[in-house]
């Protein structure tokens, strides 16, 4: 017991000194100060001196035709599926399921649940959102690496109150889907909890890969099969940008997309912020269509569109700043108008400083959904 008090005492005299060096700077105040501007310092210089070696734009963008699409988007679904048939997961259906996380959206009719499993037995689940009164259209939502799309709560009932039935998906091993173990043989069992780790299942007859984009394909089978909306519109933050840049790429069944602090070309990745995660640093994948190609496939196609979003100063990755500082849209625009179908655009949300999708920028998307 005496130990016990005598640790309390000490803790408070360290706490009542850290205060009286603040409020007194007296010792050791400079050099903690000296320090916090170090650190800070550090940290400004690499976001202010980022460099861009790049000159020539243009010439990373191998595109010149519908044709070069089309090959494109058969390689990339060769490399992600290999000599399996995409969108061939198993699907199954809960109906009407409750959820008190979400009881009290407005204009919820229903939610459905769908799980999706995978090779190494992955899954995926996701919520189909239906609306009392609904416009016919499907948006997509996808979230990114902050887990469970619930983060994405405030988005998804924005777009279930203008009318819009919402599919809701989290990314591999995050959120309600789950993190299995997996026997790799050589290095032993192991529980998959990272997307690092699923760069350990890379093989010639497999891509992880798979993991990111299948289940958004076989729930569309699913969608198309049973229901019958006009359209379908994706729309994803961080890693969710990122997966709808991919899907958009390969799929088009998806008219409109709208990437929110998703990516960068890979140019202006020299920031420790922006490098990514494992799915965006993969060299065979990108040698056969580079962030920029990526784009410009996402956005061709009749009635089709890709907007690239990013929050001004966005304190996680991808800042509308330093895309004013390196703007690379109106190279895209004046390739994606010689092949001659879609629309692209680069939206900066100004004065933004948090990794959201802000309510100006969703009503900035109805906007854009309302235009074709």
């Amino acid at each position: 017991m005496l130990k016990f008090y005598l640790l309390l005492i000490f803790s408070c005299l360290i706490f009542l000194s850290g205060i009286a060096v603040g409020y007194y700077e007296v010792f050791p105040f400079d050099l903690i100060q000296s320090i916090k501007y170090s650190l800070q310092n550090n940290s400004e210089k690499e976001q202010n001196n980022i460099s861009i070696y790049e000159d020539n734009i243009d010439s990373l963008i191998k595109i010149n035709s519908k044709n070069d699409i089309l090959d494109k988007r058969k390689n990339l679904i060769n490399f992600i599926w290999k000599n399996t048939i995409p969108y061939s997961s198993s699907i199954s259906i809960d109906k009407n399921i409750k959820d008190d996380r979400y009881q009290n959206l407005s204009n919820l009719k229903s939610i459905n649940k769908l799980n999706i499993e995978m090779n190494y037995k992955i899954n995926s689940i996701s919520y189909l959102f239906l609306p009392e009164n609904s416009n016919n259209e499907l948006v997509i939502y996808h979230q990114g690496h902050s887990g469970d799309f619930i983060s994405g709560n405030d988005t998804i009932a924005f777009f279930i109150n203008e009318g819009y039935s919402v599919l809701a998906l989290s990314m591999p091993l995050l959120g309600m889907n789950n993190q299995p173990i997996i026997d790799l043989n050589e290095f032993g069992k192991m529980k998959f909890t990272n997307h690092r780790h699923l760069h350990l299942l890379e093989s010639s007859d497999f891509s992880p890969v798979k993991f990111f984009v299948e289940p958004i394909g076989v729930s569309l089978n699913y969608l198309d099969e049973n229901f019958n909306f006009n359209s379908y519109h994706m729309l994803g933050i961080s890693g969710g940008g990122w997966t709808t840049v991919l899907f958009s790429a390969i799929d088009d069944r998806i008219s409109q997309n709208y990437s929110v602090a998703g990516s960068f070309p890979m140019f202006m990745r020299s920031d420790s912020k922006n490098i990514g995660d494992y799915e965006q640093m993969i060299p065979e994948l990108y040698s056969i269509a580079n962030y920029l190609e990526l784009y410009l496939m996402g956005s061709f196609g009749n009635e089709r569109k890709l907007l690239l979003i990013y929050n001004e100063f966005d304190p996680c990755c991808y800042s509308g700043k330093l895309y004013h500082d390196f703007p690379f849209g109106d190279i895209l625009k004046s390739n994606l108008e010689k092949i001659g179908e879609g629309e692209f655009d680069v939206i900066i949300d100004h004065q933004q400083n948090e990794h959201i999708i802000s309510k100006e920028i969703m009503l900035t998307i109805v906007s854009s959904m309302n235009e074709i």
